[in-house]
């Protein structure tokens, strides 16, 4: 297995999970969407997703690549601050005349002074896109990664057996294998924040308002209202994915 355990190591360890009962039969995933496996024992979770499905929105006409979302991140959700592993980053795109290059150093945090033969520049924010059709839970072989009932995709680390399979199967790159923790992570629109009433720490610090989220069943939301009237996309359609972020003034090199 490229980037994970061998083949041999990971069906070893799932025979064990089965004969301790770790392992939950596929038949009863099936049978328990949109997350109810891990909610079950928080009793209040249904209250919380009610007339709810998130939604986020980036403007990358306004995105300055200032980076503030990737350091707020980090300190909010425990990345850490001297690895390069990030829950959001920043890419910063850059036209010469030998054509479109693309960087994004230390998630956007250090971007380099460009050069005089720069004909255009413009900044793209990246994060999980808490697909509505996610691969990442497909292949997920011990349930650790589900879809809550308001359509944020989450980890479950202490299911988490770190095979990476749904780190390979994100096509967008925004999983990663946590250097403390050895399990899978990612973005997930700081989702103790949200489910409380918060929004995400990225949303909140962007000094230009280049990131919008917002409940996507309430038509008066100013996100909603983006969404629906705007000619708005998600990255990379073909993949049937079905993402949850959408992005307003994309130029056609990202898709």
């Amino acid at each position: 297995m490229e980037n994970g355990v061998s083949r041999r190591r990971f069906l070893t360890l799932t025979g064990k999970m089965v004969a301790a009962g770790m392992l939950v039969p596929l038949g009863s995933l099936i049978g328990l969407s949109n997350g109810a496996r891990a909610a079950a024992p928080k009793t209040d979770w249904p209250k919380v997703w009610e007339g709810k499905q998130w939604g986020f929105v980036v403007d990358t006409e306004k995105c300055i690549g200032c980076a503030r979302c990737v350091k707020a991140c980090k300190e909010e959700n425990g990345v850490p601050m001297d690895e390069e592993v990030y829950r959001t980053w920043v890419e910063r795109y850059v036209e010469t005349g030998n054509g479109v290059s693309i960087d994004s150093p230390n998630g956007g945090l250090d971007f380099p002074p460009l050069g005089s033969s720069t004909k255009k520049q413009f900044f793209v924010p990246k994060l999980c896109n808490q697909c509505e059709n996610p691969p990442c839970v497909q292949v997920c072989p011990v349930g650790a990664t589900y879809r809550t009932g308001d359509g944020v995709i989450l980890v479950d680390a202490a299911r988490c057996v770190g095979c990476r399979y749904c780190i390979q199967a994100c096509p967008y790159g925004a999983r990663f294998l946590h250097p403390k923790t050895h399990v899978a992570d990612k973005c997930n629109w700081c989702y103790h924040r949200v489910s409380k009433g918060m929004k995400p720490a990225c949303v909140t610090v962007c000094p230009v308002g280049a990131r919008k989220f917002g409940n996507l069943k309430d038509h008066d939301d100013p996100v909603t209202e983006i969404v629906e009237k705007e000619r708005i996309r998600g990255l990379k359609p073909e993949k049937g994915t079905k993402p949850q972020v959408f992005y307003t003034g994309l130029d056609e090199v990202v898709m």
